[in-house]
């Protein structure tokens, strides 16, 4: 019963942030390759892009909201609920966007609207992720919460690839029909898709961490708040460790498909195909790097995925710019399955860890989509403002990665490690017992 439940439990984090998570990275497809003519079609091309990257940007700002509400009544009433409440919220707004009219049909109301399903839709995703990845990690055995609690971030990278390959699928029916209705059909899907994410999820219980954090003590009145008071650093490290995995998980799937399309005029099919092998890449990579971190520790693998990320910025634009598909889908592999891998696989266990169960909901989605702001949401705006600076010249861009990844070093470098720590324990990062006094548990958790 015990493995069934847990089977369910890394289930629903994994289907559940794919299905949820194939909305938000398709808002960031159409983002590059539609959004500029169908809604901001005033503009010149280029800064109709540049409109259209402002509209996924603003959805990051409702995010650190979306984890303050959700995170609090996660804190107080329990995981399961919010986890339903979300899916709800970014699968109905991103249905919704595929009935929007477009600029034609209505004029400036449909950058309004369009505005605001986006808000509506990232206060959703600021606490989803969040949600699962503490559901995962607390129904973890022992020695193996960074394995199962990768399932949440694997579920979005294999919804990345779904909403990639979503887009790949209608361009084959030409640009004409792409721009006046197969844009669509991607969004619209996401309701049946929503269906299949709320059924997975109704099937989980909640978590024992969560029951026995209940039995000890009432819930805090402002978990959120008590997350920064108590643990101040670890909150400041959560933002720091943020900054460059979700600058570059968004600059490179985002950016790099708007980059190859309209700068370097590669073939779309191409870039999105390059997109999505290196999806599949990460998703194999995090995997590792999540079990590496059981083994060695959160903060090394994190602080290398950073200093790797730095150091492939460079070739990563040299390989774009030989417009040779293979060469492109290297790229993306090796930046994707190494570097962000190296970073997003211990992320969700460690920020887990650095806060206890009475606040680990409202600490981890919190200061996690704080960091969103200063990173995620602005990195395919302003990479494409550097491009635009520099005459279609990457180079703004790869120094914009590399001053992303030294501060995410950086901010890991100042954190505690937790690997062993004990995650029912009120004080995040704090040591098991049994670790501190058995050298021979120590070795085997």
């Amino acid at each position: 019963m015990a493995d069934r439940r847990l089977r369910d439990v890394l289930l629903a984090a994994a289907v559940g942030s794919a299905l949820e998570w194939y909305d938000f990275f398709l808002y960031g497809a159409a983002s590059a390759l539609v959004f500029g003519p169908l809604f901001f079609p005033q503009y010149d091309p280029a800064v109709g892009r540049l409109a259209s990257f402002a509209t996924f940007a603003v959805g990051f700002l409702a995010r650190p909201f979306g984890g303050l509400f959700f995170g609090h009544f996660g804190d107080r009433w329990g995981r399961k609920p919010m986890l339903v409440a979300t899916l709800l919220l970014v699968g109905g707004s991103t249905f919704a966007i595929g009935l929007l009219p477009t600029y034609a049909q209505v004029g400036v109301w449909a950058p309004v609207l369009l505005l605001l399903l986006r808000l509506i839709q990232g206060f959703g995703a600021g606490a989803e992720y969040g949600g699962a990845v503490v559901m995962a990690v607390e129904f973890a055995p022992p020695g193996k919460r960074g394995l199962y609690g990768a399932f949440a971030p694997m579920g979005t990278q294999v919804g990345n690839a779904l909403a990639a390959g979503a887009f790949l699928l209608v361009g084959l029916l030409g640009k004409d029909a792409m721009l006046s209705w197969a844009w669509r059909l991607p969004f619209l899907v996401s309701l049946v898709l929503m269906g299949l994410g709320l059924y997975v999820r109704a099937r989980i219980t909640e978590t024992p961490v969560f029951q026995a954090a209940r039995a000890r003590r009432p819930p805090l009145k402002l978990p959120a708040l008590e997350a920064f008071r108590r643990n101040p650093r670890n909150f400041w490290v959560v933002v720091g460790a943020r900054l460059a995995e979700n600058a570059l998980g968004y600059l490179y799937p985002v950016f790099g498909l708007s980059y190859l399309a309209d700068t370097l005029q590669v073939p779309r099919d191409v870039a999105i195909m390059g997109v999505i092998l290196g999806s599949f890449a990460l998703v194999a990579g995090l995997a590792f790097f999540a079990w590496l971190s059981d083994r060695i520790g959160r903060r090394p693998v994190y602080i290398f995925g950073a200093l790797f990320s730095a150091v492939w910025a460079v070739p990563f634009f040299l390989l774009a710019e030989t417009r040779d598909p293979a060469l492109i889908a290297l790229a993306f592999m090796v930046e994707m399955g190494i570097g962000s891998a190296a970073m997003f696989g211990p992320q969700a266990v460690y920020f887990a860890e650095l806060f206890g169960p009475s606040l680990r909901y409202s600490g981890f989605a919190f200061a996690r989509e704080l960091g969103s702001i200063l990173a995620g949401g602005p990195a395919p705006f302003l990479a494409a403002l550097l491009v635009a600076w520099m005459a279609g010249a990457p180079w703004g861009v790869a120094g914009y990665a590399i001053l992303l990844s030294l501060i995410t070093a950086f901010a890991v470098w100042c954190g505690p490690e937790t690997y062993r720590s004990d995650i029912a324990a009120e004080e995040g990062g704090t040591a098991a017992p049994e670790a501190r006094s058995s050298p021979l548990l120590l070795r085997s958790a």
